[in-house]
């Protein structure tokens, strides 16, 4: 089956066609800093260049599509209609920089594709078997159910994808590994997969908990958010700003780009030198907490923007832990193809059913 996967992020479009019999890429296009206020046209010139570009192997069977933030409901991938649509626009302000830019994305792939299946696939989904332990929160308990607090995780489509390319390389079945995988990139975020399952991530309710970020601060002491409200200078939407867009690698540097941040610090920039090491320590850190929890570690992996190209980073991450005696692990990120082939199987167990 041949399938359009789109992927919006927060400032990039990643897109592709896949073959999902050959599990394979036809083409990619990918679109960076992208303006959300020019994403419909960006998003319908993207399809008209998937469609261009793969017109000798015909229409696509389904669109499907990256939702970073799913809630309670949505735990697999799913057929989208106005309801689904109306559902998610609810869960915008617990991902404000993902979801907004992709039920966008995926109103305009509506239009230009209104007769084909659009699935959507959720990041979230894969966290879904978080234990109670690690999934919720000590605040009082009729607080949360009331609000619907609780540990999410996010990057779940490529830390499955993770899991499964590691199985692959140990020639080992995932539900017989221990696997801690750290997706690096302008997000960030650390997942402990215990036998085929999340057991356990960095991120939250909301993508801002966890690991220093391209723009996020990561794990914060919720004393200083009081303290700035209480001082008068921030409401609500001061501290979205802050902590969803000028915090993390940017607010420590002036920048979210790794490399310029490493080549500075190869200069003696002390802010970036401090940057790396504050950014390598959070990331080590999960890691020994997670083979802790885990009882060891079989394997390390490191995917994402940073995880796969940045050498000295993965080396900062795992310094000092000789000790796990674990295998380290580079996967190429591809939650395109991933994407695409869970919406195949939602189409092939829909198609089953009906028969």
């Amino acid at each position: 089956m041949l399938i359009f996967a789109l992927n919006c992020g927060s400032s990039s479009l990643k897109s592709a066609v896949i073959d999902t019999d050959r599990r394979s890429h036809v083409v990619d296009v990918r679109v960076q800093q992208l303006e959300t206020s020019t994403l419909p046209a960006t998003v319908g010139r993207v399809l008209q260049q998937l469609r261009e570009r793969s017109r000798h192997h015909g229409p696509p069977g389904a669109i499907a599509h990256r939702v970073v933030h799913g809630g309670d409901r949505f735990v697999q991938p799913t057929r989208i209609d106005e309801g689904v649509l109306a559902e998610l626009d609810k869960l915008s302000h617990l991902a404000p920089l993902h979801n907004p830019p992709a039920l966008a994305a995926i109103r305009r792939a509506r239009d230009v594709y209104p007769q084909t299946v659009h699935v959507a696939v959720f990041d979230t989904a894969f966290h879904a078997t978080l234990p109670l332990h690690a999934r919720e929160y000590a605040l009082p308990r009729d607080l949360s159910q009331r609000f619907g607090i609780r540990r999410y995780g996010f990057h779940g489509i490529s830390h499955a994808h993770v899991m499964h390319a590691v199985a692959a390389e140990l020639k080992a079945p995932a539900e017989k590994l221990r696997i801690i995988s750290c997706h690096l990139g302008n997000g960030a975020s650390v997942t402990a997969i215990e036998h085929g399952r999340s057991v356990d991530t960095s991120m939250g309710m909301t993508p801002l908990e966890g690991l220093v970020m391209g723009t996020r601060a990561g794990d914060l002491d919720a004393g200083i958010l009081l303290d700035l409200i209480q001082s008068g200078s921030f409401g609500g939407q001061a501290l979205d700003d802050l902590l969803n867009r000028q915090s993390g690698l940017t607010g420590l540097t002036g920048t979210n780009d790794l490399r310029e941040i490493e080549r500075r610090a190869g200069e003696g920039d002390e802010d970036c030198r401090r940057a790396l090491a504050l950014y390598a320590y959070r990331v080590r850190k999960y890691i020994g907490a997670y083979a802790a929890a885990m009882g060891g570690v079989d394997a390390i992996a490191f995917t994402g923007g940073v995880g796969e190209n940045s050498a000295a980073i993965r080396a900062a991450c795992v310094q000092r832990l000789d000790f796990l005696a674990a295998r380290i692990v580079v996967v190429r990120a591809d939650e395109e193809l991933a994407m695409a082939l869970q919406a195949a199987t939602l189409l092939a167990t829909n198609s089953t059913s009906s028969s």
